[in-house]
């Protein structure tokens, strides 16, 4: 026998004998699903990650946070901006995680196009479940600190939160989120 009918062979038994088993196969959409969520997931490690690494005064706000959620963001100008993206906020207790997306809007000066990521602390379980559950908005005095000083910033949260934004050019404490909406993403919630 050929080593390509033994591959058929094989992969017409794996796809048969669930099925005849009687064991429900995952469709396509919920497949679709897994692999959004596992891709949002291996960006999130890898964004908390690199805060680790680059900020031990962040490591420390980590360690004592109820919670984190980390966005991947893009974000365009041409005398209006706007962005969107994907994240996922998880409980550090439970390790239940729940996938949000977000959007931001406004006037901008600038033209371009600029990709980073957003890492929310939650300082306590109110303040994070306010996050997951009731989405949030972010005001318009939600500005970036530049450059070393957001890195060497104080380890504290402010109002429950410490956010980090993490660009090509660095790590920031306070991100530039103003005008930045977030809620759950209801279809990767489901079935989850």
């Amino acid at each position: 026998m050929k080593w390509s009918s033994v591959f058929i062979l094989c992969l017409v038994t794996a796809m048969c004998v669930p099925a005849l088993a009687g064991e429900a196969q995952p469709s396509h959409k919920e497949l679709k699903k897994a692999s959004k969520r596992a891709k949002i997931d291996e960006m999130a490690a890898e964004s908390i990650k690199e805060l680790m690494s680059k900020s031990k005064k962040a490591r420390v706000l980590h360690n004592k946070s109820y919670g984190y959620a980390v966005f991947d963001n893009l974000k365009f100008a041409f005398g209006l901006s706007g962005g969107g993206g994907v994240g996922v906020a998880r409980n550090r207790d439970t390790g239940e995680k729940t996938y949000m997306k977000m959007g931001t809007a406004g006037l901008s000066l600038g033209i371009g196009g600029q990709k980073y990521q957003v890492i929310f602390l939650f300082q306590d379980k109110m303040t994070f479940d306010n996050f997951v559950n009731k989405g949030w908005e972010a005001g318009g005095n939600a500005n970036a600190v530049a450059g070393p000083v957001g890195v060497n910033a104080p380890a504290t949260f402010t109002n429950g939160l410490a956010v980090y934004q993490i660009t090509e050019g660095g790590l920031m404490l306070q991100a530039d989120i103003a005008g930045t909406k977030y809620w759950k993403y209801k279809k990767l919630n489901q079935g989850s």
